[in-house]
C-alpha cells in the first residue's frame, strides 16, 4: 500500500512507500546516480522514449528538467518522481503524471522508466501501484491513463497487472526513436482501482 511518510509534505512533494521501493521528488544531488543509470539504460529505454542526444545527459540539462518538474508542481499540473530500492537507496528509474486535469475529467498521464539493470524484478508495478495510490488519494483524481507501443508487452504486462483496461490504439502517437510510433491506450478510474483493492 501507498504510504505518504509526513503529512507535513504537499500533494506534489511526497514520499511514497511500495515495498519494494520509494518514490520521491528528484534533487540536483541525484545527477551523478541518474546519468549512469540512463547512459548504462540506453539501448533497453531508447526503444521507448523520445530520441536521446548527448546534451540529455549533461548537468545543465538535468537542472533545467528540474526545474520544469518543480515549475510543474507548483502549478499542480504535473508529478515527477524517482524510484529508489529500499534496502540500498539505489535509484531504479522514475514516474511522471503529466497534463494533469481537473474540473469535470480530474485526469492525468502516466509515463514511467525502470534502468535496465531493475527490470522484471517488481520495482516497475510497485512504483506504478504507488503513484495510482497517491493519484487517487492524494490528489483526489478521477482517471490515470498510460500509453505504450504495441510491441512494448512488458510494459503492457505491467498496467494490466496494476488494473489497467485497454481503451483504444491510437496511429502515429508519439515520435520515438526518430519514427511516429502506434500505442495501445489504457487507463484506470478510481473507482476500478478501489474495487480491485477491496477484492
Amino acid at each position: 500500500m501507498f504510504l505518504l511518510k509526513s503529512r507535513n509534505r504537499s500533494a506534489f512533494d511526497p514520499i511514497l512507500v511500495r515495498d519494494p521501493v520509494y518514490l520521491r521528488s528528484p534533487q540536483l544531488s541525484d545527477y551523478d546516480s541518474w546519468r549512469s543509470l540512463r547512459e548504462d539504460s540506453q539501448a533497453h529505454l531508447t526503444r521507448w522514449e523520445q530520441d536521446w542526444t548527448a546534451e540529455n545527459l549533461t548537468l545543465s540539462s538535468f537542472r533545467q528538467r528540474l526545474r520544469h518538474f518543480e515549475r510543474d508542481a507548483r502549478r499542480a499540473s504535473g508529478l515527477s518522481l524517482f524510484c529508489f530500492r529500499n534496502e540500498d537507496d539505489a535509484l531504479v528509474g522514475g514516474l511522471s503524471l503529466t497534463n494533469i486535469r481537473y474540473g469535470a475529467a480530474r485526469a492525468g498521464s502516466l509515463g514511467y522508466w525502470i534502468g535496465a539493470p531493475f527490470t522484471r524484478q517488481g520495482m516497475g508495478k510497485a512504483l506504478v501501484e504507488a503513484l495510482l495510490g497517491h493519484a487517487f488519494d492524494g490528489l483526489n483524481l478521477n482517471r490515470v491513463e498510460a500509453a505504450c507501443q504495441s510491441e512494448n508487452s512488458a510494459s503492457q504486462h505491467l498496467l494490466a497487472g496494476c488494473g489497467f483496461a485497454l481503451e483504444g490504439h491510437a496511429q502515429d502517437y508519439l515520435k520515438i526513436n526518430g519514427a511516429w510510433r502506434n500505442h495501445d491506450l489504457f487507463a484506470i478510474t478510481a473507482r476500478a482501482y478501489r474495487c480491485r483493492n477491496l477484492s
